[in-house]
């Protein structure tokens, strides 16, 4: 029931205290701003880890070679591992039911491409159809290569928005010759890339072209591999982890390098990478509630206090009310009505700040690894429980003494 009396009490002793009221409310607030914003911002990280990875497919296994580090079989250290058309074709033979999609790549770094008068140096590389999709990257108009283009060796090329401004500028580029190392390339298809305009400054062209017009036989210098979709990430994770070590055996072994060198074979694992950040991020978003939790029960205290010199203050008041007859349970509620009151009030004035702050801000912060900082609408509720437990937590202690104020002691307070 709606008392105007308690109301008019709790208003009065706020006018009386507007000094004590405020800075009791400002370490409330304060406390709540803190948390969202450190939310936020944990927020903001997992999205920009998130964007990170969605630059290439987000289960993609990266396998490059290296140099040997150890004797093995009777071979000296310091051997330069060749991958050959003839490891990824037999890839295909054992693992082609648990793959998804799958390149190998033949990369030309540095090659000059010439279009009229405008020139520059660029990495080309020779892949399969399928890296398209094991880059992530979208055609803004044309083609892709396709198999046609591998088997028959055409001359053709896709290059990246950033390539094409350079040779091309506002001219459409697609049916248009490209000249590198003599040869004529035409080019079919524009892309763009979530990377960014170092992804963009890459021509792609059909492998089996690259190996040919560039010298390079059979010989590849990276692997792109996806394998099929499991039923939830944790499962993904586990199957990928198991499939990498497979493949790691199997490539040294089949270039006689020692199990344990490290260096020779080298396989970087998208979806390992990402359970270890979002691992890290679930850590950094605990560390952060741990913070702000911890603040908030600082401003807690404060109005604990506050409370306290309140029932102190008001000893005779309290005295007088019982000898007339009021029970504990009115006293109780006349401190618990006021202290929920005060940090309700303040917490949601800290809430909405933070809110606002980043729901303008927010967008404008763009970093590598911190991307729209926002708090979802859960967390907002959850704030505002932890507000009424705290208003609650902050009076019942001051609360339960006033109620337990003798009468006769009360009237001999000075």
């Amino acid at each position: 029931m709606f008392d105007l009396d308690r109301w008019d009490e709790i208003f009065e002793t706020i006018r009386k205290n507007k000094l004590r009221t405020f800075l009791t409310g400002l370490s409330v607030a304060s406390g709540i701003f803190i948390l969202v914003i450190l939310l936020g911002i944990g927020e903001g990280m997992r999205n920009g880890i998130a964007r990170e990875f969605e630059q290439d497919a987000s289960n993609l296994i990266f396998v490059f070679p290296g140099v040997t580090s150890k004797e093995h079989n009777g071979l000296n250290p310091g051997r330069r591992i060749q991958l050959k058309n003839e490891d990824y074709d037999q890839i295909l033979r054992l693992y082609g039911e648990k793959l998804d999609k799958a390149s190998s790549v033949y990369q030309n770094w540095g090659q000059v491409l010439n279009y009229g008068k405008e020139s520059g140096s660029y990495d080309l590389r020779g892949t399969f159809p399928a890296y398209q999709e094991l880059e992530n990257i979208s055609l803004t108009s044309g083609r892709f290569i396709d198999f046609n283009d591998l088997s028959n060796s055409e001359k053709t090329m896709v290059i990246g928005n950033r390539l094409k401004l350079d040779l091309f500028k506002e001219e459409d580029a697609i049916g248009k010759i490209v000249q590198v190392s003599g040869v004529n390339f035409k080019v079919v298809g524009v892309y763009t890339d979530p990377g960014g305009e170092r992804e963009e400054t890459r021509a792609v062209i059909p492998i089996t072209t690259a190996q040919k017009a560039f010298g390079g036989g059979n010989n590849i210098n990276r692997l792109y591999l996806t394998l099929k979709p499991e039923d939830n990430f944790d499962a993904a994770v586990a199957a990928s982890s198991q499939f990498s070590e497979e493949l790691e055996q199997f490539l040294k072994m089949r270039h006689t390098i020692a199990p344990d060198d490290d260096s020779a074979i080298r396989i970087n694992n998208y979806l390992e990478n990402a359970k270890r950040f979002f691992t890290l991020m679930d850590m950094i978003r605990l560390f952060f509630w741990g913070v702000g939790i911890c603040t908030i029960i600082a401003g807690v205290v404060g109005v604990s206090n506050i409370m306290l010199i309140i029932v102190k203050e008001r000893t005779r008041e309290i005295g007088i009310r019982k000898a007339l007859g009021a029970q504990p349970i009115s006293i109780i509620g006349m401190i618990l009505h006021e202290s929920i009151f005060v940090t309700a009030i303040a917490g949601f004035l800290g809430l909405i700040f933070s809110l606002a702050l980043l729901e303008f801000v927010g967008p404008l912060i763009e970093t590598q690894y911190i991307y729209n900082p926002t708090v979802n609408f859960t967390v907002a509720i959850n704030t505002v429980v932890i507000l009424v437990l705290a208003g609650a937590l902050a009076g019942f202690f001051p609360a339960w003494r006033a109620a337990r104020i003798r009468p006769i002691n009360a009237l001999r307070d000075e």
